[in-house]
């Protein structure tokens, strides 16, 4: 397995935010999704700034499930355009790398 990545996307409600981590996790796309929230998000959408509050979902995932990982958010997603970040995990410890590399076996 090469890098791991996590991956981060918004919501508009907590609801929709547990639905896209129980899928993505379920499907073992993702070890693990934290759902952090409400958060408070500025933007610019149609021409206008905006402001509403979100849910964020943090997603542990490897660099092999990422393209996959994605359709399946967008699948979830009632965003017309979801914000879909991936950064790369530089560091992690050794017990937790290992843990990731076994909850993604299903790949």
């Amino acid at each position: 397995m090469g890098g791991y990545l996590q991956v981060s996307t918004t919501t508009g409600s907590r609801d929709a935010a547990g639905t896209i981590a129980r899928t993505v996790v379920e499907s073992r796309l993702a070890a693990c999704a934290q759902i952090v929230g409400p958060i408070t998000s500025t933007y610019w959408w149609q021409g206008k700034i905006e402001t509403s509050d979100e849910w964020l979902c943090l997603i542990k995932t490897s660099e092999e499930l990422y393209a996959d990982l994605e359709d399946a958010i967008r699948a979830a997603h009632s965003y017309d355009v979801p914000e879909i970040v991936a950064v790369p995990i530089v560091n992690a410890a050794k017990s937790y790398a290992d843990w990731l590399t076994s909850e993604l076996r299903g790949e």
